[in-house]
């Protein structure tokens, strides 16, 4: 494994490329990227699982939103990528890494997928592409994905892309559409040290 970052070492990260997709940072600065954000996070599938601490309603406070998280990637914090088409670049969706503690070595992964992309395995490889980066060369030890209880879906991306499920986290997360009342959580996780899943086709996802 790569060693760990220091803290001090910020700035722009690296494109990722594989599995038929191209991952690059969010560009605040552009409207495409703004209306996709915004699409992305008003879509009643995505706020059916989701309920984040402020709500993204209108270009402005979606570009609000991409602005600071490009704030947490100047500070290290987290990192997000817009998902696209390799060979388009159609924009598919967003996966981060969040909550990142060098000290300690772990962090969190959370997506989504554009309503006309679900169904192509989107999630799967864009999980598969970016937890192969965090856990080799961003140096995470440890990298957490949860979701709601009753989100098959998830549970069976996490499971293939090598993330074991280690129980229920109770009362971890908002209610859909709330945040005054809470839901629970399935917590899953994978380790640096752990066997490489196979990717799409079979092949190993350090292959790409």
């Amino acid at each position: 494994m790569a060693p760990i970052r220091d803290q001090s070492m910020t700035g722009p990260h690296p494109d990722l490329h594989g599995h038929g997709l191209r991952l690059r940072p969010w560009d605040a600065g552009s409207g495409a990227d703004v209306d996709t954000w915004l699409r992305g996070l008003r879509d009643p599938e995505f706020r059916r699982w989701n309920t984040p601490l402020r709500l993204v309603t209108d270009r402005a406070s979606a570009r609000e939103s991409l602005l600071a998280r490009a704030q947490s990637a100047l500070e290290g914090t987290s990192v997000s990528f817009r998902v696209a088409d390799a060979r388009t670049d159609a924009p598919l969706g967003h996966i981060g890494v969040n909550e990142i503690k060098y000290h300690l070595k772990v962090a969190r992964v959370g997506y989504w997928v554009l309503p006309e992309a679900r169904g192509r395995g989107v999630a799967t490889r864009a999980l598969l592409l970016t937890a192969h980066w965090a856990l080799t060369d961003l140096g995470i030890h440890r990298l957490e994905l949860d979701h709601a209880v009753g989100h098959d879906a998830s549970c069976r991306i996490a499971e293939r892309c090598g993330f074991s499920y280690e129980g229920t986290l109770r009362g971890a997360i908002f209610q859909e559409e709330r945040h005054d009342a809470f839901r629970d959580a399935h917590l899953h996780a994978r380790l640096a040290t752990d066997p490489e899943p196979e990717g799409p086709r079979g092949e190993r996802n350090g292959s790409v």
